[in-house]
This record gives structure tokens, C-alpha cells and sequence, in this order.
């Protein structure tokens, strides 16, 4: 997965947008972030819950790993991009991305 990848997966979700913030790209559904890509836009990062986070680094811990510190804790996920594959990619981009829009936005999604 390249980070143009990442970031066509990230904008192609409802009303998400490309924005900027400490330097690099981050991903906003409604003004606020759900995921970013890092300085040197060879990791992105993925705000999922902690059992979310659980998930994803038990199944591929080669690609998802938690941040240290308490946005780790909370369930900030680092994405290795050279190892990650577009289908879970995609899916945890799409967790962040529900864990943040509003309520009625997402379940408008659930209907597509």
C-alpha cells in the first residue's frame, strides 16, 4: 500500500476531506480526524476503539500497532504501509471513519 493509496482510500469515504495539521496529511469526517498519514508518509495512522485496535494488531500485527502512550491506550493505530493490503486497510479505514462521523451520517452509510 502506497500512502496515495491510503489517502484515496481515506477521501473516498462520506464527506471525509484531506486537511492538514503538526506537518502532514490528516482525514476529517466533519472536521474531525479519523486518521492521518505520518511525516514521511510511510504509516498512517487510524483512530479506532481499543478492542478495535485489539483486533487489528492480534490479526496483523506485521502491519497494525498501537502507539505508545495514552493515544495508544485509547486506540490510535499505526498502519505500516508497505506491508498493509488495500482490504484491510480499506476496513480499518472505514472503523476510524464510523468511530468519528456523526451517528445519522454513518447509519446513512450502513444503507449504500
Amino acid at each position: 500500500m502506497t500512502a496515495d493509496e491510503f489517502r484515496s482510500l481515506a477521501v473516498g469515504l462520506p464527506e471525509a476531506s484531506e486537511g492538514a495539521h503538526m506537518g502532514h496529511a490528516d482525514f476529517r469526517v466533519r472536521g474531525k480526524i479519523f486518521a492521518t498519514l505520518g511525516p514521511k508518509e510511510d504509516w498512517g495512522m487510524v483512530k479506532l476503539t481499543p478492542d478495535q485496535q485489539a483486533w487489528y494488531v492480534r490479526t496483523e500485527p506485521e502491519v497494525f500497532q498501537p502507539f505508545s502512550g495514552a493515544w495508544g491506550r485509547r486506540g490510535c493505530t499505526k498502519v505500516l504501509l508497505a506491508d498493509a493490503h488495500e482490504l484491510t486497510v480499506r476496513q480499518s479505514l472505514v472503523a476510524a471513519w464510523r468511530n468519528t462521523a456523526p451517528k445519522r451520517l454513518a447509519e446513512e452509510y450502513d444503507e449504500e
